[in-house]
Order: structure tokens, then sequence, then C-alpha cells
């Protein structure tokens, strides 16, 4: 097994949004030196790094020259470009594997996986062309989601079918690009499971979250959610194959559907720290971006248990402006991301709300 990182050794971060910024103050707390590698002139996450390499993600020698700058190298968004991370990979360790980024990117891959490993979904079908989509209602019926096979998030690249003649209306609302149309899951609850893997192969998880959604976007996490021990149990099983099946070094975020009669339906998965696990910043001793540098970084998993029920709120867009009203209100734990430009629909922040007994 590859030795641990010492503290003072560099982290290499791709991406220079908040999850890295986060990620970056997890790592100097343990000691570490984070490097961040982002396009942008001005990211939050490179206010809080020790060094902050700009340059495009295509530019790959800049990628390969900043991976040998660094011990180990992450990564904080998914879409990551798959090529970018194999570049660094030439130089450094890369955790996780770029194969969780070639799989998260493509809805129609990723389903296929977690089908494959443990993990049921929707039933869904490619729908690349109008006549395959049409093809495609048929099998999957109506109401259903057209979801881009790529990019799409926060609600982004997605379009509702009430009927069979929504079809052509949808494909065009998606601009025509290569997508999957998924049945709806009739479920009674969304809830995702946040877990670590490390180095030697070690497997924990924070207790489930409960997540409410406006718009396709999170507003809201509560975390431990009520569950019984078989749906906890299965949540954690279905995490553990997910993981094992990507040899996954990190944490990972895996959205699931609750029916409500002990099925569990994946999602998604997100190959990094989440939303849906912020909650653990004031809740845990060890919070998910201390484990994912754990994690990558070859040291061993902390404790994920809460210490205390907790909900966190997001705050989008101009909800942050409301951040006075934050500090004085009982239990409540304010985090902002640095972002200079407030804008409609934008994760400017969130706060944790931590139940004081």
């Amino acid at each position: 097994m590859t030795a641990p990182l010492k503290p003072g050794a560099r982290i290499g971060i791709l991406g220079g949004g908040q999850l890295g910024r986060m990620l970056a103050l997890a790592a100097a707390r343990l000691g570490f030196d984070a490097v961040i590698y982002a396009p942008e002139e001005d990211s939050p996450a490179g206010r809080v790094a020790c060094e902050t390499v700009r340059a495009a993600y295509a530019d790959l020698d800049a990628v390969r020259r900043f991976a040998r700058s660094v011990d180990v190298v992450t990564y904080e968004f998914e879409n990551v470009p798959v090529d970018t991370a194999r570049a660094a990979a030439e130089h450094a360790p890369v955790r996780p594997d770029p194969k969780a980024l070639e799989v998260a990117q493509d809805r129609d891959v990723e389903k296929s996986f977690l089908n494959a490993h443990g993990g049921t979904t929707v039933p869904f079908r490619a729908a690349a062309t109008l006549d395959e989509l049409r093809a495609a209602v048929q099998i999957i019926g109506t109401p259903s989601i057209l979801k881009t096979r790529r990019f799409g998030y926060d609600g982004k690249g997605q379009a509702v079918l009430k009927s069979p003649d929504d079809a052509e209306a949808a494909f065009e609302a998606v601009g025509g690009a290569p997508s999957i149309l998924e049945g709806f899951a009739r479920f009674e609850r969304e809830m995702s499971i946040i877990a670590a893997r490390s180095l030697s192969g070690e497997v924990r998880a924070y207790p489930l979250a409960l997540n409410t959604h406006t718009d396709g976007i999170l507003r809201e996490s509560a975390a431990p959610a009520e569950a019984d021990d078989r749906t906890r149990e299965a949540a954690f099983a279905i995490a553990t194959e997910i993981l094992e099946a990507l040899d996954y070094v990190g944490v990972i975020g895996v959205e699931l559907f609750d029916l409500g009669d002990g099925q569990l339906l994946v999602n998604e998965i997100a190959p990094r720290v989440h939303n849906t696990g912020h909650w653990t910043m004031d809740a845990c001793l060890c919070d998910q971006f201390e484990q994912h540098i754990r994690a990558v970084a070859g040291w061993p998993l902390g404790d994920p248990e809460p210490f205390a029920p907790a909900r966190m709120i997001n705050l989008i867009g101009e909800d942050a402006n409301d951040w006075p009203r934050w500090l004085s209100e009982p239990g409540a734990v304010l985090h902002l991301y640095g972002k200079r430009e407030v804008r409609e629909g934008r994760k400017m922040g969130h706060v944790n709300i931590v139940e004081r007994g």
C-alpha cells in the first residue's frame, strides 16, 4: 500500500468553486497545502489556498505541470474533463480514479453502471434523436422526464413529458442534445448517503439525510433522517458496492429515492463531496471535507457519527443577503462561499442549524 502523505504535503484540487474552497480549508487544518487548478481569475477556492494555477482544463501541458508540483490530485466537481484527470494521473495519484468521472458524466453510462453494481434505478432509455425519443416514450410511458446525458445539474438540461405529444417540445427544450428518457419514480421522499472509502478499502458512511428540492435545486437537508435498520443497511450496501466497483478513494454522494415499501432507487451519484453532506461541518467531529482529505492523503477515515441532529439550508441567490439574520439565530452556523456576484439560482452559501440538547 502507498505510504500516507505527511503534513506539509501538497494536495492539488481541480476546480475552484465552493467545494474546493471547503476542501482547501479542511486540508489546511490538517497541515496540508492546497493547490487549486482553475480557469477563473478569482475563484472562491483560490482565495483560501496556498497557491492557485490559473489555466484551462483543456491545457493538458499546464495540467501535467500542476500534477508534477503536488503529491496527490483530487477534484471538486464531476464535470472536470476525463482527459484532464488522466493527464494529471501521468504525474501524481488522482483520487478518486478518473473512471468515476467517466461514469458520472454520462447519465446513460451512469445508470447502466448502477444497475450492474447494486443500485436499481428508474427505467430509462437512450434518446439521441427525436425518433429515438418517440420510441423511448412507447416503452417508458408518460409522465416521464428527458435529461441530457451530459452537463445537466440543479434542474438544468431537463424537460418533463406529460403525454407522448410533448416529445418534440421536450427535445427542443434540451437543445436536441443526446439524452435519456427516465420514468418517474413514485417515491415518498428523497434521501442521500455520504460515504467514504480509504486507500486501504475501509468504508464509512454518515447517516442518511432527508432532502427537499425546489425547482430542481436542493433547498434543505436534515440528518439523521428517520429510517429503520433495513433502510439504513440497504443504503450502506448500495454505497459500498458502488465504491468498491470503482476502486474509489474519497467521499461520494449517492442520491436515493425511498419508495416507502422498503425499496430504494438510486437517482444519481456524485464523485465528490456533496451538498447534502454540508450538515456534517457542524454536527460531526469529522465532516465530509476532512473525511475526503483524509482518504486521498491515505490517512485513516474519521468518525462519521454526528453528536447532534442538524438541518442544512442552502442560501441561493438573494438569500445570501439575509446573512445578518442568521448570525443571531440560535443554533445556526453561517457558511458563505466568497462568491463576488449574487445571481438567481446560484448557491452562495449555507446555514447549518444544529439541534442543542
